[in-house]
This record gives structure tokens, C-alpha cells and sequence, in this order.
């Protein structure tokens, strides 16, 4: 399977056809799961589904670029979390992002499990991009002193793997958030810019 990133540049109407495919098809497979009709997801972007098949001529290449698209963009969503809070405050809301990302890849899993087996590099490629960007963030904490200097990123993703597993139940959403609350009580817990070290609610 050809990778994302070896195509040539688009158009800016095709980039926006593209674009708008994707995002639908990320609420469609989070909804619907396997569930979810092309018809419907070339729709709801407001394109004809000649335009989606064009793009993605099966159903697996839609999967592998949605995929593609939502770790990229949950990735580029660190720096501007950065910017404009603690690093805390936006390695918490980067964590609620993650959550969103999860119940996604979990409603696709069926179809995302054959495109994982048919590119063996695509699930590293993207644990690598996910471990950078949270690595920004505790490197961050720690500079900031809002995150104990102790903590890798690869620390965080392990700890994150029973709260992911319930991610796509949207009946335990506030259990998901509750358990991240607590993770990040741990992550404060003995920071250098919390004075005693005691944790603090977000």
C-alpha cells in the first residue's frame, strides 16, 4: 500500500475535497464504526461519492488515510496547546484529544486491523509521532515545573492503556476523564513549581 506522503501535492480544491472527506469520515467511523456508509460520508462533506472513490478507491485506503490524518492531527495540536497554557493544563487537554483519537481507531478496528497487517511500518511509524509530541509536552512540564522531571513519555502512553481501552464506550466517558485526572495527579505530584507537591484538579 502506497504511503500518504509519497503523493504529489493537490490542488487547493482537491486538498479541500480531501480534507473535508477525512473529517467526515473520522465522525462517521467514531459514530457508526463499521458500520458507517461511503455514501453517507461523501455527503455529509458535501462532495459526490464519484469524488470520494477518485480519492480513496476502497474502503481500507479511506481507513489508512483517516488514520493517518487524525494522528497528525492530534500531533500538531501540542504546540498550540503549549502556547497558550501551562504545560499541565495542555498536556491534560492533549490527553482528552487522545481520548477522542482512541474512540475512533477503536470504532474502525476491524478495517484498521487489515491495513495495520497490510503496512507493517504504519503502526510504529505512528506510535513514534504520538511518543514525539507527548514527549514535547513532559519536557515542557518539566521545564515549567507543573510535571515531575521523572516522567518519559513512553511512561505516560503505558499508563494511559486502561482508560484507551474503554475510550469508545461513550457510556464510560466521564470514567475516561476521570481516570486521566488522575493520571495527571501522579504526573503533578512532586513537580518543582508545586510548592508541597500536592496534586491539583483540572
Amino acid at each position: 500500500m502506497d504511503g500518504q506522503g509519497e503523493r504529489r501535492p493537490l490542488r487547493a480544491d482537491a486538498q479541500l475535497n480531501e480534507d473535508r472527506l477525512l473529517g467526515a469520515a473520522a465522525q462517521a467511523f467514531a459514530r457508526d464504526g463499521a458500520k458507517a456508509q461511503l455514501k453517507s460520508i461523501a455527503q455529509d462533506a458535501g462532495v459526490g461519492i464519484g469524488t470520494l472513490y477518485r480519492r480513496f478507491p476502497s474502503r481500507e485506503r479511506l481507513v489508512e488515510a483517516t488514520y493517518r490524518n487524525e494522528t497528525a492531527r492530534l500531533c500538531a495540536a501540542a504546540p498550540g496547546l503549549l502556547a497558550s497554557a501551562p504545560a499541565d493544563q495542555a498536556l491534560r487537554s492533549w490527553l482528552g484529544l487522545f481520548m477522542d483519537f482512541m474512540a475512533t481507531k477503536h470504532a474502525m478496528a476491524d478495517a484498521l486491523h487489515e491495513v495495520l497487517v497490510a503496512d507493517g511500518e504504519l503502526r510504529m511509524e505512528t506510535r513514534d509521532l504520538l511518543t514525539e509530541a507527548l514527549a514535547s509536552l513532559v519536557r515542557a512540564g518539566a521545564e515549567d515545573g507543573t510535571i515531575r522531571p521523572d516522567v518519559s513519555p513512553e511512561d505516560v502512553l503505558m499508563s494511559l492503556g486502561g482508560t484507551t481501552l474503554i475510550a469508545g464506550d461513550s457510556g464510560l466517558s466521564d470514567l475516561a476523564h476521570r481516570l486521566l485526572d488522575l493520571l495527571m495527579d501522579g504526573l503533578r505530584y512532586g513537580a518543582a513549581g508545586r510548592g508541597h507537591g500536592e496534586p491539583e484538579h483540572t
